[in-house]
């Protein structure tokens, strides 16, 4: 019997010490923050200490890719693992009275499959796949916790009225501001999963919608800034924003504490260096509320904004911390995008990766290894302003504008090599490369009855 009991024990010890062995994960994603938003980025006009903190601990993408231009979609794509081509959700469709349309139940997406792997799933942010109680509900998808907005809608001020804790709905005063509540509770669930592996995908808001912040965070800024204090700000839910210049500057400033505050609580509970820590934004900068992308740069050098399928409405940061695995200060030039996280995170766990992806794994860059596959290309569709088609195919990139109407339409072709900012257009230069590429936009689409990219106005 004593024999019996202490191969048991032996046998707990060993699936203790083996899930311990598996990395944890946090994923934070910003919302509408732009490639030059960043100070590691070039942003010049306000400081981001703690994200170039993450950077000098670890690796900078300069060429990674949303998984679209706009909210839904995005997060579609992220967490299924396939680009827009191929995706369920394919663009923003609101339910009412709150909520977007949702995903089917039996989507495969991350958190269930690092569920069924042993670890525990928290989310906290913005949802954006399923009105509450629909086949999205975020419960219905994999996550042991979430807390945030269900509704992008909902996200457009960031003093709501309400929230949602897993299915319930939780009031609020509207005057407390969500961003911070919504840390509180990702800080909590890390502190609280400390012990066993964990994956906690933080898609906040900031820099969403509504510039609005404590003042706290915006009063330095209305000194730095003072010829925008007559501007108004104006959004959804009757906001109004005196210097909303000044308020992106402190919302970003408050954002980047809070991810120092989240870096400083893996070194103070000594998970550090079991924790991969990866921080990207959701689509390009938006134009909303006040905001003045051009003012801040936030494209740097890159051609367009949020519902653009040029490089500044898809080109997105990636900053990858692993401590002793990731080679501090390093930068990658791998072209990869948002539908490549599922591999990733698969190949991390030690688990296999869904045959339905469009993804590749990017553990090679992340570990310095010298087989890193690439993309043969990478493709999207913008399903509003007429419908669009991009394809990043090495150095080239080609779009096609307005295809609801003219299935046929010509080829815009950039060599981003010299042009990153892609300001001509020299298709008739280079014909092979054009017929290349056309037949690629055919091969990446899958016809979406939700989302006809052909033919047919959308709803």
């Amino acid at each position: 019997m004593k024999k019996l009991i202490l191969t048991f024990a032996m046998i707990c010890l060993g699936l203790t010490l083996e899930a311990k062995q598996k990395p944890n994960f946090i994923f934070i994603m910003v919302d509408d923050a732009g490639y030059g938003d960043f100070s590691c980025y070039g942003q010049k006009l306000f400081k981001t200490p703690n994200i170039d903190r993450m950077a000098a601990a670890g690796m900078k993408f300069t060429q990674h890719y949303a998984g679209s231009t706009v909210c839904a979609p995005t997060r579609c794509s992220l967490l299924n693992g396939v680009h827009t081509g191929h995706a369920f959700v394919r663009g923003n469709r609101e339910v009412q009275p709150e909520g977007q349309a949702p995903i089917p139940a039996d989507l495969i997406t991350i958190p269930k499959l690092l569920k069924e792997a042993g670890y525990t799933t928290g989310m906290f942010g913005k949802w954006g796949l399923g009105a509450p109680g629909s086949s999205g509900d975020p419960v219905n998808q994999g996550w042991d916790e979430f807390y945030g907005y269900n509704c992008q809608r909902q996200a457009h001020t960031f003093y709501p009225k309400h929230l949602w804790h897993n299915d319930k709905k939780v009031m609020l005063d509207g005057e407390t501001y969500s961003h911070d509540l919504i840390h509180e509770h990702s800080l909590k669930f890390i502190r609280d999963n400390a012990e066993s592996p964990f994956f906690a995908y933080l898609p906040i808001t900031i820099p969403h919608a509504a510039m609005q912040c404590p003042e706290e965070d915006v009063a330095p800024f209305r000194k730095k800034f003072p010829q925008f204090e007559d501007l108004i700000g104006k959004y959804s839910h009757g906001t109004r924003v005196t210097n909303p210049v000044a308020a992106f500057a402190g919302m970003m400033t408050r954002m980047d504490r809070g991810i120092g505050e989240l870096l400083d609580l893996l070194n103070e509970l000594k998970i550090a260096d079991n924790t991969v820590v990866l921080f990207t934004s959701d689509n390009g900068p938006h134009r909303e509320g006040g905001h003045k992308p051009d003012f801040f740069d936030s494209n740097g050098p890159l051609r367009g904004h949020k519902r653009d399928l040029y490089e500044g409405g898809i080109r997105v940061p990636l900053i990858a911390q692993w401590p002793g695995k990731i080679k501090a200060g390093s930068v990658s030039d791998h072209q990869c995008a948002h539908w490549d996280l599922m591999p990733t995170l698969c190949e991390l766990a030690g688990i296999d990766t869904p045959k339905h992806t469009d993804g590749i794994s990017y553990v090679p860059t992340l570990t310095g290894a010298d087989k890193q596959r690439a993309h043969r290309y990478l493709y999207w569709e913008f399903h509003s302003y007429g419908n669009t088609q991009a394809i990043r195919m090495g150095d080239w990139k080609a779009l096609r504008f307005k295809v609801r109407d003219n299935p046929d339409a010509p080829i815009a072709l950039y060599n981003l090599k010299t042009d990153i900012g892609e300001t001509k257009n020299i298709a008739d230069q280079h014909p092979d490369v054009v017929k290349r590429i056309a037949p690629l936009f055919g091969e990446a689409h899958t016809p979406s009855e939700n989302f006809p990219l052909f033919g047919r106005k959308q709803k």
